[in-house]
């Protein structure tokens, strides 16, 4: 470690307690995407931290919620863009929260707020790590691009117009995304993968009002119906059934399979968590990590007549079903959907609408990339372990938006570990990694 860095580290250990109280700032105004809650005051919080820190930024207007686009000019003509969201799942079912969830809670090792890590907590350690480098070179090496907006946990829906209609002003040779996090054994880690997404709610409406089931020998019933049409989808051995809904798939490397096998075991952890017995097609060891290479198709929620307590009898008139694929390179989210129309009318169920609630594209980068070398030696060099790089994640996210639209590479370290609860009651991180994670972020932009 060289003189720069030992500054850099000291900076940002004497100066944490400025950036809980930030943190604390951020995650006590709401601002929950998918019901608007406190969102057009958060941006303009944001706006607020970006220029405390000296920074020069534009909240801009969209469809949606606001976008906020911070700059800084450096010395060198290398320029890293840093994305995050200020959006935030909502925090339901409140009572499993040991506190408030925008009442941020401070202990001696973590803050327990929703967003604390997902994603407040990272755009605030990436605006200590400027501070650190401003404090030690007293200029930035590089230029830098904050970018933020306020509809990831909805999909995103105008991020990837915004990065079309702004590319001058976004242009970089590289991008930090969000949500990084250590593994088990607080081991260093990068995806530099996300599967894409389509989201749908597929909703039938087979009469005008509910019936007495004493009529089901001559009235449609709407949930067998699309039970029916659910039924088309997969077989028992979760294979999807959608006639060319595979052609585009890109078979992982070997290379790529492979380095899962650096990857600690996830089998006992996940039996554990989930209270389950076996996985689809009994898959195990390396095989769990292996199968985030297979698209899904999931039915993530399903509505219909009557559902309360004790009897009622009727044939339901309407349902409903929330379906998700995961889609892996290089399948396309709008190709699926075109497929599927065509698979249900084929089937005769013309009836059967598709409402599309959200898509996104995958996005790689390559495993030899520079800033991939770059982002794992720091890595190292803070945590003094190894870095374990995969080439896919579980998850979607709108990092096609950037690294696709401007063909820059995209790597993800971070302040989370793997039990941060994200989206879940009791969001948090622990303070330690806030300051590993923003002593590896300064170095990266010292380097880029």
């Amino acid at each position: 470690m060289n003189n720069f860095d030992t500054t850099i580290d000291k900076y940002i250990e004497k100066n944490i307690e400025r950036y809980i109280d930030e943190v604390v700032r951020l995650c006590s105004q709401p601002s929950v995407s998918s019901t608007g809650e406190g969102v057009v005051d958060c941006a303009n919080l944001v706006g607020e931290l970006l220029s405390e820190h000296g920074i020069e930024n534009t909240i801009f207007k969209t469809d949606g919620n606001p976008i906020i686009v911070g700059r800084v000019q450096g010395a060198g003509d290398k320029t890293l863009l840093f994305y995050n969201h200020y959006d935030v799942q909502p925090p339901e079912p409140l009572d499993l929260w040991l506190s408030p969830p925008f009442e941020p809670r401070v202990t001696d090792d973590a803050i327990y707020a929703r967003g604390a890590k997902d994603d407040k907590g990272e755009f605030v350690s990436r605006l200590a790590a400027y501070d650190a480098i401003m404090d030690t070179y007293e200029e930035l090496p590089c230029n830098l691009v904050f970018l933020l907006e306020g509809e990831e946990e909805s999909g995103s829906p105008n991020i990837a117009k915004f990065v079309r209609e702004h590319e001058d002003l976004l242009k970089a040779n590289g991008a930090i995304w969000e949500e990084g996090k250590l593994e088990y054994g607080d081991q260093p880690s990068l995806l530099l993968g996300v599967r894409g997404v389509l989201y749908i709610e597929l909703l039938v409406n087979k009469m005008k009002i509910d019936a007495h089931s004493g009529y089901a020998h001559i009235l449609p019933n709407a949930a067998w119906h699309l039970n029916r049409a659910l039924a088309l989808l997969k077989d028992n051995e979760d294979n999807i059934l959608i006639p060319g809904f595979y052609d585009n798939v890109r078979q992982p490397t070997n290379e790529e399979l492979n380095a899962f096998d650096a990857w600690p075991d996830l089998e006992t952890d996940l039996r554990t968590q989930f209270g389950i017995d076996k996985f689809i097609n009994g898959v195990s060891g390396n095989q769990l990590r292996y199968a985030v290479f297979n698209p899904t198709c999931n039915i993530a929620g399903f509505g219909s007549g009557y559902q309360g307590p004790g009897t009622k009898t009727i044939i339901p008139a309407k349902a409903k079903a929330k379906v998700d694929f995961r889609l892996v390179p290089d399948q396309d989210p709008e190709d699926i959907l075109r497929k599927l129309r065509k698979f249900l009318d084929v089937n005769g169920f013309e009836d059967v609408e598709i409402n599309v609630l959200g898509k996104m594209w995958p996005f790689t980068t390559p495993m030899d990339d520079p800033l991939v070398r770059l982002t794992a030696e720091a890595g190292f060099e803070v945590y003094g372990k190894q870095t374990l790089i995969g080439p896919l994640s579980g998850g979607s996210s709108p990092a096609y938006a950037v690294g696709g639209f401007m063909d820059i590479p995209v790597v993800n370290p971070g302040i989370g570990y793997w039990d941060n609860r994200s989206h879940a009651p009791n969001e948090h991180i622990r303070i330690k990694d806030f300051i590993n994670g923003t002593k590896q972020i300064a170095r990266i932009i010292s380097r880029f």
